[in-house]
C-alpha cells in the first residue's frame, strides 16, 4: 500500500492512528452532545464552559472510559512498536546506548500517561474530584515525559544518520506540537487556579484545544511507523528516504 509515495509494508502504522481516531471521536461526541443538548450546567461544573470530564462524568461517561482506555492502550502500543522494529532494523536501529534508554524511558512516560488518562476517566471530577485532579496531573506528567525522551531519542538518531532528513522533520513535528500542548497546560493551570467565571471559562476552552490537540501528537508516529521496510527485507529502502538498513554502522557509537 502506498500512502505519500512511500510503499508501508506494515500494519504497525495503524497504531497511533487508532489512538488518535478513537480520541477524536470521543471528544467530539462529548462536545457535540453538550453543544447539542442546549449547553447545560453539569453537577461537577463551575464555570459556564463544561470541561471535558464535566461531560464525561455524566451519562456519557461509559463512553469516556472505553474511548480514554483504546486510546491509552494503543498511544502505549504506537511506543512499543516503534523500540521493537527498531531493534529488529526495520526502523533506524540505535547506535548509542543512550538511544535505547531514551525510548525504553518514553515507552514509560507514555504507560504513565496512558494510566493517568484511563484513570481520570473511571474517576470522574463528580464523583472523586481529588483522585481526578492526580490522575490529571499523572496524564499530563506522563505524555509529557514521553514526548521529551522522543525528541531527545530522536535528535541523537539524526546525528547517526544525517543524510535521513525525516528524522529532523520527526522531532521537529513532535518537540514542536508536545511545547505547544505543554505551554497551553500551563496556561490552564494559571486560568483554573484564578477560580473566577472568567479564569474557569478560560480553561475550559484551553482543555478543550489541549485535548485535540494531542491528537496532533499521536499522529506524528504514524509518520515515523509507516517507514518500517518490509519483514526479512531490512536492507530494502523506501521511497523519499526510508529505512536503509545498510547505513547502519557494525560498531555502536559511544554513549
Amino acid at each position: 500500500m502506498a500512502v505519500m509515495g512511500v510503499e508501508i509494508h506494515n500494519h504497525y502504522s495503524v497504531l497511533p492512528v487508532i489512538a488518535a481516531v478513537t480520541w477524536f471521536v470521543t471528544l467530539l461526541v462529548l462536545l457535540i452532545t453538550w453543544l447539542a443538548t442546549g449547553r447545560p450546567h453539569y453537577a461537577s461544573q463551575e464555570g459556564s464552559i463544561a470541561f471535558i470530564s464535566d461531560v464525561g462524568a455524566d451519562f456519557l461517561k461509559p463512553l469516556f472510559v472505553i474511548g480514554a482506555g483504546i486510546t491509552s492502550a494503543f498511544f502505549i502500543l504506537t511506543l512499543v512498536a516503534e523500540r521493537s522494529l527498531s531493534h529488529q532494523r526495520r526502523l533506524l536501529p540505535a547506535q548509542r546506548r543512550s538511544e535505547r534508554i531514551l525510548s525504553y524511558s518514553a515507552i514509560g512516560g507514555a504507560t504513565l500517561g496512558g494510566l493517568g488518562l484511563f484513570l481520570l476517566s473511571i474517576c470522574d471530577t463528580m464523583r472523586f474530584v481529588t483522585l481526578h485532579r492526580v490522575f490529571l496531573f499523572v496524564f499530563m506528567l506522563g505524555v509529557a515525559l514521553s514526548a521529551i525522551f522522543t525528541v531527545i531519542e530522536f535528535r541523537l538518531l539524526s546525528h547517526s544518520y544525517k543524510d535521513y532528513t525525516i528524522l529532523r522533520r520527526s522531532y521537529v513535528a513532535k518537540g514542536s506540537i508536545a511545547a505547544l500542548l505543554v505551554a497551553l497546560a500551563i496556561v490552564f493551570s494559571v486560568m483554573l487556579s484564578r477560580r473566577n467565571l472568567a479564569g474557569l471559562d478560560a480553561a475550559g476552552v484551553i482543555e478543550w484545544v489541549i485535548g485535540f490537540g494531542f491528537n496532533l501528537y499521536l499522529l506524528t508516529f504514524w509518520y515515523d511507523l509507516r517507514l518500517a521496510a518490509p519483514r526479512n527485507e531490512i536492507h530494502k529502502e523506501l521511497n523519499e528516504g526510508g529505512v536503509a538498513a545498510h547505513v547502519m554502522r557494525k560498531d555502536p557509537l559511544p554513549v
